[in-house]
């Protein structure tokens, strides 16, 4: 290995600037305002008097196919029996996002301030920085690439491999982000900068992040619930706003909501989406990570890693019971709760020969049912993908060519045209082996200089799809059976192209 390579690999940051496409309520700012806004965000003066704008809120839902239980029968639904209630299981994931000079500044103190104090923090604690996998760039052995989602994995399901006869309890958080308490998180934000309380800039990001506004996308599409396109275009000309100004939308008659999540008369929660939320949500955590390795992993030798608000502890079996009461006391002296609908206990026993699983409910232990972490069902003896994952995948893939040739059957009654011609290389590249390669493609995009429209070209990198993924995987993990689940995209893809052009 070139040690060169090694070393700028190592030493190379993600960059904090970043030209952000998306509309909002400030102008877009390219690459060449770059070193104007670098001298704005890193006065600490003026960011302590900057007037952060309304964030706006995207709304996210997930349709889910998961084990229900109605009255006596236990079945795979689209719905879920509550209180007598039949309901709808989607869920519901709110996304905030900022405007382009307010992410700047989010991504400035998050990447160049607080990752750093954050990383030397964890460098005086190898334990806790070893369990913590989200939100992080943690070099692989050979340190030519970051760790992902499969090694994260590989490790618990190794660990699982060494010790044979164990229990996994898999925790999740109850809203993670929407349940963060402000009071805390400003005590541990102090401590990573080594002060009593926070200074002005760094409490000025604090309150934007915990006393924040914003403004519901929906709320924009006021053509038939749609955006206004045409309106849209003028806008984006002149720097990609909604509005021309902030006091145009504080004097339009758009809603303003402000955080509102309250528990005990406190407001609680950060946005989740900005630049800083996954670090916030990190730094949080720090004094319960502390408490399971020093109350658990020290004295009893139990597993623990965490990924985000993903716990996974791996105990013996006369252990589950005192890890559940420790984990439980620990979350709440950070004011978060453990979603107990959600906790999985999987057993692994060797069984003539072969690693096996088990989900424990109750008393009662299913045969052959997975630990399913990070996208991935751990059976023991073999690994596979989330069969939620590859639905969704495949699913991904029909809707895409069904809108396509929707919309050329759309554009041929508009030109009185019955010749259909469906352009395969982009389908190609998302949705099968043909697209598991990085490469740069060419790309556009018109920006208006000296009140005249000018067409700039750029390569943009393809960074490969979920095959290259799958086929990465399955190598860094051993599991050649994550290929075979993938074996048919390709049949898949065609007989659906055939389908919708007949």
């Amino acid at each position: 290995m070139n040690s060169a390579r090694e070393l700028l690999f190592f030493y190379s940051m993600e960059d904090w600037f970043k030209d952000r496409g998306y509309p909002h309520f400030t102008h877009r700012t390219p690459l060449t305002d770059k070193a104007n806004i670098l001298r704005y965000i890193s006065n600490p003066i003026k960011v302590s008097k900057h007037s952060f704008s309304p964030l706006l809120l995207k709304t996210l839902s997930q349709r889910r196919y998961k084990l229900s239980t109605f009255g006596k029968i236990e079945k795979r639904s689209h719905k879920i029996l509550s209180n007598g209630i039949i309901k709808s299981n989607i869920k519901i994931r709110e996304i905030l996002y900022a405007t382009h000079i307010d992410a700047h500044i989010y991504s400035y103190y998050a990447q160049e301030i607080l990752s750093n104090k954050y990383e030397k923090y964890l460098e005086s604690n190898t334990h806790v920085s070893n369990v913590i996998s989200a939100y992080r760039q943690i070099p692989t052995l050979c340190k030519t690439k970051y760790k992902n989602n499969a090694h994260f994995a590989k490790d618990v399901f190794d660990e699982i491999k060494i010790r044979q006869n164990c229990v996994a309890l898999a925790f999740d958080i109850e809203n993670f982000f929407p349940s963060l308490n402000h009071r805390l998180l400003k005590l541990i934000w102090a401590k990573m900068l080594n002060c009593k309380a926070l200074p002005p800039d760094h409490y000025n990001v604090f309150k934007s992040v915990t006393n924040f506004s914003y403004v519901k996308l929906q709320d924009l599409k006021t053509k038939k619930r749609h955006f206004d396109e045409k309106e849209l275009a003028k806008l984006k000309n002149k720097g990609n706003t909604f509005f021309k100004s902030i006091s145009e939308l504080i004097n339009s008659s758009v809603i303003i909501h402000k955080n509102q999540k309250h528990r005990n008369g406190n407001l609680i929660g950060i946005p989740q989406g900005l630049p800083i939320s996954a670090l916030l949500a990190n730094i949080y955590m720090l004094p319960f990570d502390e408490a399971i390795i020093d109350g658990l992993s020290l004295k009893h030798n139990v597993f623990y890693r965490r990924y985000s608000d993903d716990i996974i502890i791996l105990c013996q079996e006369d252990q589950v019971a005192f890890v559940k009461d420790f984990v439980e006391k620990e979350i709440k002296k950070i004011k978060l709760t453990i979603s107990i609908p959600k906790t999985e206990t999987t057993l692994f026993k060797n069984e003539n020969g072969r690693l096996q699983s088990f989900k424990v409910v109750g008393d009662d232990l299913i045969f052959n049912v997975p630990m399913t972490y990070l996208g991935f069902e751990f059976y023991g003896y073999q690994t596979l993908l989330k069969s939620k994952n590859l639905a969704s995948f495949y699913r991904e893939m029909k809707s895409t060519i069904r809108r396509k040739f929707k919309q050329i059957e759309k554009r041929n009654q508009k030109i009185l045209n019955d010749e259909l011609i469906f352009y395969k290389r982009k389908v190609y590249r998302l949705y099968s082996f043909k697209g598991q390669k990085s490469r740069y493609l060419p790309a556009k995009k018109i920006e208006l200089r000296n009140n005249r429209f000018v067409v700039k070209r750029f390569k943009r990198k393809f960074r490969g799809n979920y095959i290259r993924y799958v086929y990465r995987a399955a190598d860094e993990m051993n599991s050649p059976e994550l290929k075979r689940q993938i074996r048919n995209h390709w049949k898949i893809l065609v007989q659906t192209i055939s389908r919708f052009s007949n």
